[in-house]
């Protein structure tokens, strides 16, 4: 199991617990290794700045205690933003109607990058228009994905913004 599985599954009981959801784990460098966690707020509102600081504190005794990781680091806790990468099988199925890319680990259609409008999923697959045409790609092919940011997404998190401060959900 590589370093950043194992740190996903020492930290989402913790971030499940306080109910958050991990969207992903990266470990990057080797002299100065960063630890990067993504999380969501399991309820979908907006992530806070006191919600990154209380998930940081958490994953940091979960990490103390495990040591996964041997000699010094830097955890960045962050929220994975509007123009969010699509880890999940489920994230094709939430965003489906905005535009995306996609890289695959090999080619489809003689391709491995895309840039199109998901349209949602089919079994194991995402489904995603592309000039004009249905593409349907096994998501065990998907090596990134990520929103793409448009005004659509833009007006679509601003509403979501706007329901959150009525419902006095304001971080």
């Amino acid at each position: 199991m590589e370093l950043a599985e194992r740190i996903a599954d020492l930290v989402r009981p913790t971030l499940e617990a306080l109910r958050y959801e991990l969207v992903r784990v990266q470990v990057q460098g080797r002299e100065r290794v960063r630890l990067q966690i993504m999380a969501e707020r399991a309820d979908r509102r907006a992530m806070s700045v006191d919600d990154c600081a209380t998930l940081s504190h958490a994953i940091s005794a979960v990490l103390d205690v495990e040591d996964p990781i041997h000699g010094a680091y830097t955890l960045e806790v962050s929220s994975p933003g509007i123009d969010r990468p699509l880890v999940r099988l489920a994230d094709y199925t939430r965003f489906s109607g905005f535009e995306a890319r996609i890289e695959l680990s090999r080619p489809a259609d003689g391709r491995r990058r895309f840039r199109g409008r998901i349209l949602g999923t089919m079994g194991d697959s995402v489904r995603l228009l592309v000039d004009g045409n249905e593409l349907t790609i096994p998501f065990a092919d998907v090596l990134r994905g990520k929103l793409v940011l448009t005004d659509e997404l833009l007006a679509a998190h601003a509403e979501q913004a706007a329901d959150d401060e009525t419902t006095g959900n304001v971080h």
